[in-house]
């Protein structure tokens, strides 16, 4: 996707990273919309974990939240909150997948990916997870009960579209060197004829 080959070396159409950037930009403001009804998930997550009898540890897996919802979520208010985050979350996993396999050999946003990738597993012990300036997620929390038990749920979004953001630079800087030493190349062979 977005990629083409010419003498063997690698040349990126703009249409696309534009794609790309533009599919970022769209998660983005998703993430801004859920961002501004923080409250109303912490409070479905509150709700969820009291109908579970599950108020003493604290929400550290998405297959957590998958579970609140599909076992203990009573409320459409909940469900439609949960839901959009669930979503959100599957949606920036498949977007890491789809920028890992355009990725060119000649950079490795890997490391990156791979952390985004590993941070939205279903599975994945998110306890330690927690959002550093700029994002002030957790700073939103009410009181250090609702830091611990929600943190990590709280800052997974924010972390995911950090990296891969990140990633896309890599990537876009490997692009700019690959074309850029491509142009040398054929300026070389154009002087030495």
């Amino acid at each position: 996707m977005g990629q083409f080959y010419r003498g063997g070396d690698p040349f990126f159409k703009d249409s696309g990273m534009n794609e790309l950037k533009a599919t970022l930009r769209d998660l983005e403001q998703r993430y801004l919309l859920f961002k501004q009804q923080q409250f109303t998930f912490v409070a479905a997550l509150d709700h969820t974990r009291e109908n579970a009898h599950d108020k003493t540890k604290p929400v550290s897996t998405l297959s957590q939240v998958q579970n609140y919802l599909d076992h203990y979520c009573n409320s459409s208010t909940d469900k439609r909150i949960m839901i959009m985050f669930l979503d959100l979350c599957k949606d920036l996993s498949e977007f890491c997948s789809q920028l890992e396999d355009i990725n060119p050999k000649a950079c490795s946003p890997d490391d990156r990916l791979e952390k985004c990738k590993l941070l939205l597993s279903c599975n994945n012990d998110m306890s330690n997870i927690r959002a550093k300036y700029p994002h002030d997620e957790v700073n939103h929390l009410s009181c250090d009960e609702s830091k611990h038990h929600y943190g990590a749920v709280i800052s997974v979004l924010p972390v995911a579209l950090d990296l891969l953001r990140e990633g896309i630079g890599v990537i876009e800087s490997a692009q700019y060197e690959a074309a850029r030493n491509n142009r040398c190349e054929m300026q070389r062979a154009a002087f030495s004829k």
